[in-house]
């Protein structure tokens, strides 16, 4: 949901959530993709349509895999047995900073309370998200593989809440993907779709969040 009203008359807002990937940094899958093509002695886009035709990657994300395990099921659909050493460097390699949002997130953390809600796996947390320079602002950290729940399921928002401490309509929910921020609009929080920096201030001006 985005508002359009000039003036918000709901109670104010005390928190923000962020979704990771397309929020706080891009990520480009053609880069692993382009990786793991010479090693697997496929073209890029044949390796793409079976990655996208299994459902390892959700397995993975959804806490239900290890990450040996899923290592295991891409070494089979590429048909190559891949090492840890040559996988993970690939398979991280795919974020790229969205300044914008960084700059959003440290002008934010005086005022708000900040959550970090995504759907995503060991590798991308512990080598990505983790280090991203903006990580440590965040007050409370919801991550899919560890809450077994991925998004639009209400129990990751529902963790992510409980951590804050916070009434759902007292938290905005940040998110790409609009079902995702619908799902969060079903739970009582605000859900932004994100655009672009520019239709983020605006929809938070218009939630009465001084960004």
């Amino acid at each position: 949901m985005t508002s359009t009203s000039a003036t918000f008359s709901g109670p104010p807002i005390r928190g923000i959530l962020f979704d990771f990937g397309n929020v706080i940094c891009t990520f480009d899958n053609r880069r692993i993709l382009t990786a793991l093509a010479p090693l697997c002695g496929q073209p890029p886009e044949v390796l793409e349509q079976l990655i996208q035709s299994s459902d390892l990657p959700a397995t993975y994300e959804s806490g239900a895999i290890t990450s040996q395990e899923f290592l295991a099921g891409m070494s089979s659909l590429c048909g190559h047995t891949l090492s840890e050493d040559t996988f993970v460097p690939a398979f991280t390699d795919i974020f790229t900073p969205i300044t914008p949002t960084f700059e959003l997130i440290r002008r934010l953390k005086p005022r708000y309370r900040l959550g970090l809600v995504s759907n995503t796996n060991p590798w991308h947390a512990d080598r990505v998200i983790r280090t991203t320079e903006v990580f440590p602002l965040f007050d409370a950290v919801t991550l899919s593989h560890e809450v077994r729940a991925l998004k639009p399921d209400p129990r990751i928002f529902e963790d992510a809440l409980a951590k804050l401490g916070l009434p759902p309509e007292a938290c905005v929910f940040i998110d790409d993907i609009p079902a995702f921020a619908a799902a969060a609009t079903t739970l009582g929080m605000h859900g932004i779709t994100y655009t672009g920096p520019e239709a983020l201030l605006a929809d938070l001006h218009a939630l009465g969040v001084d960004a």
